[in-house]
């Protein structure tokens, strides 16, 4: 992931500055997509550093390291092609970077992030006129052929008890499972509750249980 990190940083930075990317913000850039310490940041923290990237741009890289992975990997979800999520996702971030002077910290940054890439997603598929799809991200170990088999239809099977779900259900466990945003900023993604959002996964959750333990029956 760390090769498409610094091209869509790349991508997002020229984007977004005229005079593009000097030879030292470049060596700049690199070393903070290879930061190791970003989960140690806390809420503070991450309000310094919004202030700083509201008056530095250059400064926006350790945000954007930060998220870059999970909104990756939400596009990626939606649209299902890696050139198009990185871009889509390079669009995003230069939306964030573009807006950032007017975002107001009474709100969760991530939430108004993940807000941006979901218009963004939508905007491709009102272009496109594109079939939503739904991709299965399970891991695929090496295996015995007949751990193989189960796990095949395992997967196929849940799979489509999720193609099953409302365009908001799936959203919902997008937003939680595949890009690890917590109740309180989805509520603000979908506008919705926090409890309603907790709710409405948990009843979720519940029915995928129930139908993959008829499955096995």
């Amino acid at each position: 992931m760390l090769r498409y990190s610094v091209l869509i940083y790349e991508r997002t930075m020229i984007r977004a500055l005229p005079q593009g990317l000097s030879k030292e913000q470049r060596m700049h850039d690199h070393d903070v997509m290879d930061s190791s310490n970003l989960t140690a940041i806390t809420a503070s923290d991450e309000v310094q550093l919004i202030r700083s990237a509201q008056h530095d741009p250059g400064s926006f890289g350790i945000l954007y390291r930060r998220y870059v992975e999970r909104v990756f990997r939400y596009v990626y979800s939606r649209v299902g092609s890696v050139p198009e999520a990185e871009d889509l996702t390079a669009q995003t971030f230069l939306s964030a970077l573009e807006n950032l002077p007017r975002f107001r910290n009474n709100g969760s940054f991530a939430a108004w992030l993940f807000t941006i890439a979901r218009s963004k997603v939508m905007d491709y598929f009102r272009r496109r006129r594109f079939t939503q799809r739904i991709e299965n991200l399970a891991d695929s170990g090496k295996q015995d052929p007949l751990s193989e088999i189960v796990h095949s239809e395992r997967v196929t099977a849940l799979a489509k008890f999720i193609a099953e779900l409302s365009e908001e259900e799936r959203e919902l466990l997008r937003l939680r499972f595949l890009c690890e945003v917590t109740y309180s900023e989805i509520a603000q993604v979908l506008h919705r509750s926090e409890s309603a959002v907790k709710k409405a996964a948990q009843r979720t959750l519940a029915r995928l249980h129930a139908q993959m333990e008829v499955f096995y029956e």
